[in-house]
């Protein structure tokens, strides 16, 4: 039922917000989408009575970008994510899911980056325009290094796309843990349950001393981090 009403709310909100989108898109502004979205899933969290734990939020410093890293449980992992993280972040979405109306439109104006997996350059095209989009925006961006959701709740191993983004930008990468949203809604699974997530912001890790000789240290360090919250 949480799960039916969630469903209608969303689709009442996209027909109301095709205005602000629509204007968003002439004015070329695009802080009252990310406001928005924020609004709408706080909302969400209501309709399906989620609770967070949340520590070292503390550690972010707003107006400094970064690369968030997080391991990855479920599909409500990143609107969590995105509206727990106090700044406008960006993320990096397989290009299919901008084939929803309306919605990839305002994707498309908020910076998000679609990433043609079945190409072979299509992710190192990605990673560079989000590199320039850092260095010449100072965007934050969102990645979960383990490329999909995991199927049996345990951490996997770890691409290196978020890495090279990282070294390429010259930014912290900030690890995230996240635990309780498996059990609230794993892979394959289409009804969300209620529950509590619990969401662990680690200190940040520095990529200075790092470059592509070394760069599967840089991975196995975040990756560590990020499974030492789990294990916790």
């Amino acid at each position: 039922m949480r799960t039916l009403i969630l469903l209608i709310f969303i689709v009442i909100c996209a027909i109301l917000f095709i205005p602000i989108i629509f204007l968003c898109y002439v004015l070329r502004c695009s802080q009252p989408l990310f406001l928005i979205s924020k609004w709408i899933i706080r909302m969400a969290r209501v309709i399906l009575g989620i609770r967070f734990e949340v520590s070292g939020i503390e550690r972010i410093e707003k107006r400094k970008a970064y690369i968030f890293m997080s391991n990855h449980l479920s599909i409500i992992d990143g609107p969590l994510l995105f509206m727990l993280i106090p700044q406008s972040i960006r993320v990096i979405l397989k290009k299919e899911a901008f084939r929803i109306p309306i919605i990839a439109q305002a994707m498309r104006q908020a910076g998000l980056i679609p990433v043609d997996r079945k190409r072979l350059k299509g992710g190192k095209a990605s990673i560079d325009r989000a590199s320039r989009m850092i260095r010449e925006k100072g965007f934050s961006f969102l990645i979960f290094p383990e490329g999909t959701r995991s199927r049996d709740g345990e951490l996997q191993p770890f691409k290196r796309g978020g890495v090279f983004l990282a070294l390429n930008s010259q930014v912290d990468i900030f690890p995230v843990t996240i635990k309780g949203t498996y059990e609230m809604m794993p892979k394959g699974s289409f009804f969300i349950k209620k529950g509590k997530v619990r969401v662990v912001f680690h200190p940040p890790v520095s990529v200075e001393g790092f470059d592509r000789q070394n760069l599967s240290l840089l991975v196995d360090k975040v990756r560590d981090i990020i499974k030492a919250g789990l294990d916790e």
